[in-house]
């Protein structure tokens, strides 16, 4: 819509310009502005820091030590508060491989968006993007867990088998890891999306299913009794926010620009054409 607009206003101003002088220059076709601005010399190297710190950082969490009988003994579900302290008796494997589903499915989503044209003409600037998102939903997860060493909820259930239960995984349940991730990629993929059509009506309902896959994985979580409530809110709250702020402030602010006036040189004549975008 907008290159409509500025075709014809192009055309508008050449037609009074032929009219008037016999002797006319036409400025060249503007170069089409991006979506997004990435700065390599920021974007790449940080990318690939908040990449190499996921990685190291997921050997190190699900690489632990196992939970010696005695440290098990010892824990109280009593002193959990209220609101976690029933997941304790959480235990559903069927709940854990379905939010498993939604894990290991959610990365590789964002791939859809090559279907767009718009968007597949900036594939590789996207992908950085989301790379960088990922990237700093791990850094943030590995983080938390190695520094909060929370036992997770199966943890405490004495119905479940001690192989499982003495795991060193079994430390990492603060955050919610799978809801951060779910929520990271496809807020990510509706932000994107709204971003390269911004005429789009209706941009709530791109959010709300991301919002649902989000929801959804974190119930499964509770449900499978790897995390506590507590565990996965916040999971669902930093996925989303790291998915929809990464292209945020990557995104060019030209193109919010409604008015926008270039220079008009002409023969005997000095100006400037304005042109002003219509709609959202």
């Amino acid at each position: 819509m907008k290159l409509l607009f500025a075709l014809l206003a192009g055309l508008c101003i050449v037609t009074t310009v032929q009219a008037q002088y016999t002797d006319t220059t036409i400025s060249p076709k503007p170069k089409r502005e991006q979506v997004y601005k990435i700065k390599p010399w920021l974007d790449i190297p940080l990318t690939a820091a908040m990449s190499g710190w996921t990685l190291y950082g997921f050997s190190v969490v699900y690489g632990r030590d196992t939970v010696p009988f005695a440290e098990l003994q010892a824990l109280d579900r009593n002193k959990i508060n209220s609101f976690d302290r029933g997941t304790t008796k959480n235990y559903n494997t069927s709940a854990k491989s379905a939010s498993d589903y939604f894990f290991y499915g959610s990365m590789p989503l964002p791939l859809i968006l090559l279907f767009d044209k718009k968007i597949r003409r900036d594939g590789p600037r996207v992908g950085l993007l989301y790379l960088e998102a990922l990237s700093m939903t791990g850094t943030i997860y590995t983080l938390s867990a190695m520094s909060a060493n929370r036992f997770r909820p199966y943890a405490y259930n004495p119905d479940v088998q001690l192989a499982t239960r003495t795991r060193g995984g079994a430390r990492n349940s603060f955050f919610g890891g799978h809801a951060a991730v779910v929520g990271t990629s496809t807020f990510f993929m509706a932000k994107v999306y709204a971003d390269y059509h911004p005429e789009m009506r209706n941009k709530w309902i791109l959010y709300s299913v991301a919002g649902a896959a989000t929801l959804t994985t974190g119930i499964l979580r509770v449900k499978a009794g790897q995390h506590f409530p507590t565990d996965v809110l916040v999971g669902m709250a930093i996925g989303p926010v790291v998915g929809v702020l990464v292209p945020h402030f990557h995104k060019n602010k030209n193109k919010e620009r409604k008015l926008a006036l270039y220079p008009n040189f002409q023969k005997d004549a000095t100006g400037f054409t304005a042109l002003y975008k219509l709609g959202k």
